[in-house]
């Protein structure tokens, strides 16, 4: 499947891996519609990518998934692309008071917007031949990071429902793949984990970007850069073993035991 000429709709298009995706699918010739929530980086996106679409939606709200199919599927009738990159890590205490509805907020983003997008759009896209889902789980899908409880959870139902829906539509004109990446040099990656993350590395976002088309490109319909494949192997053959280091990676220098 090649990744040219294609009209493509990335929600949390405006940092991060999606903005990285719009980047280098707009310099292979293809039409990018991204989303976000904010008008001010959204105004930065189109300023910093020539010819970049851009639109307030918010993937967790199935309203404003509802407008912005109504705008897209009249605006841009050719869509055979969707990206479902959009969503939140947030570091979570368990033990801490939290409530109930902010606790859940990344199911809302991260699980559920893919969800209502994927069935919001489902019908242009099957309009097409050699129409394209592409899922963005994590390597958390495969072994959670307990600093992060909720996010990992989304994730690993993400990769669960990815399966299910590739199933579902094996024999029609769209195909699914999911993209699983490792910790990537991103906003999210950074934001609240700092104190975790001990100075380790993410990979850089253009090379995972790169990856991701690559194995798109070669119909690979699970794509696992770096330490996401290691995971995956790992929640087969050391399930135990692996948890436990990142049980270590997820308690801060300072913290004593319990």
């Amino acid at each position: 499947m090649k990744m040219n000429g294609r009209t493509v709709l990335i929600t949390g298009g405006t940092s991060g891996i999606g903005l990285e995706f719009a980047k280098q699918l707009t310099a292979r010739g293809n039409t990018v519609i991204v989303t976000g929530r904010s008008p001010e980086r959204l105004e930065a996106a189109q300023q910093a990518i020539q010819g970049l679409h851009a639109f307030e939606s918010d993937v967790s709200n199935p309203a404003s998934v509802e407008s912005l199919y109504e705008i897209v599927s009249n605006r841009f009738p050719l869509l055979d692309t969707l990206v479902n990159n959009a969503g939140t890590m947030r570091n979570i205490k368990l033990g801490q008071q939290y409530e109930l509805s902010d606790l859940t907020t990344e199911i809302d983003g991260n699980l559920k917007g893919p969800m209502w997008m994927i069935q919001a759009f489902l019908p242009l896209l099957r309009r097409r031949k050699g129409s394209l889902i592409v899922n963005v789980s994590s390597g958390l899908a495969f072994i959670p990071f307990p600093a992060s409880p909720v996010y990992s959870a989304s994730k690993a139902a993400i990769h669960a429902y990815t399966r299910c829906l590739r199933a579902q539509l094996e024999d029609s004109s769209v195909s699914v793949v999911e993209l699983a990446p490792p910790g990537t040099e991103t906003p999210l990656f950074r934001g609240e984990f700092a104190e975790e993350m001990k100075g380790e590395r993410g990979m850089d976002v253009s090379v995972l970007v790169k990856h991701a088309i690559e194995g798109i490109e070669a119909g690979k319909p699970e794509i696992r850069p770096g330490l996401s494949n290691l995971l995956k192997i790992a929640s087969r053959v050391a399930p135990h073993f692996m948890f436990r280091q990142m049980v270590k990676l997820g308690r801060p220098e300072s913290s004593t035991p319990m």
